[in-house]
């Protein structure tokens, strides 16, 4: 009966930690087990301010009444309870004014010997956790167990969970030889938020980039090719353009030496004439 109502209440946590919140609610003794009779303080804080914030509860009779209404003792965000009682088992939050609610805490309170120390908040993947069994008095060895399947037994009465998964969620509880065993407590297990890694400040590589140098073969390789194949082409042109040209002259003919005789007369004559 009374692990049905936990699951009851499981459900309204669900419910009440899809809610916007921008308080959290903290409890003294920092557990969600308490043994009945105990002093236990919860306080709402905020980042800025914590005014306008209450502690409120729903208990498994399914009573929801905030601090200081008939049960607690209210001052300002906070609420101290001197004594606390069985039935004061339920679901915890801090509620605003204007309706908001914060995330909330399964508190059970137990008249028996043994209660399990857990985490009161949700754990990140990855966190070790570790679990204590513990009486009013003192802390025995213990076993534990998960969703009623027995894990292993501790003499130390503390057990520690490495590296938790959201396969770890579940509900946990020990059990003494000599006090009996405690009642289960829901641990629930978030994921990592995830971050874009920083920015890099280191300089870029000082080497050149394979792409750009294959870049710079494809654009300039061809135009140098062109050019060396339009030099040769010219120098060949040139040389095929300049015949060569032979100096050795041939003999004078007869006919070519008579007239060259006769041409030498008539200018001696002249120059005869000339002089006279």
């Amino acid at each position: 009966m009374e692990e049905t109502c936990l699951l009851r209440l499981l459900f309204v946590t669900s419910l009440l930690s899809g809610c916007t919140h921008q308080a959290s609610l903290n409890i003294s003794p920092n557990r969600t087990q308490m043994f009945e009779g105990q002093f236990v303080s919860l306080r709402c804080e905020e980042d800025d301010s914590s005014d306008g914030w209450t502690v409120t509860r729903n208990t498994t009779g399914g009573t929801r009444r905030q601090c200081g209404a008939d049960w607690g003792r209210k001052d300002g965000s906070s609420c101290t309870i001197s004594s606390i009682r069985k039935w004061y088992s339920g679901v915890y939050w801090c509620e605003s004014t204007g309706g908001a609610a914060s995330s909330s805490i399964t508190i059970t309170v137990t008249g028996g010997a043994v209660i399990l120390q857990s985490p009161v908040h949700p754990v990140m993947e990855g966190d070790d956790v570790t679990l204590t069994c513990t009486t009013k008095t003192s802390i025995l060895s213990a076993g534990f167990y998960k969703d009623g399947s027995f894990i292993r037994t501790e003499p130390t009465g503390h057990m520690t969970i490495h590296h938790v998964s959201r396969s770890d969620e579940g509900f946990y509880k020990c059990n003494t030889i000599s006090d009996g065993e405690s009642p289960p407590s829901w641990i629930t297990v978030t994921g990592k938020p995830t971050t874009a890694p920083p920015p890099s400040s280191a300089p870029p590589p000082a080497s050149t980039p394979l792409f750009l140098v294959l870049l710079h073969l494809v654009v300039f390789c061809p135009y140098c090719i062109s050019t060396v194949i339009m030099v040769s082409l010219y120098r060949r042109r040139s040389t095929g353009n300049d015949l060569p040209v032979s100096m050795e002259m041939a003999p004078p003919t007869q006919a070519e030496q008579g007239l060259a005789d006769e041409f030498d007369d008539v200018m001696a004559a002249v120059t005869t004439e000339h002089h006279l």
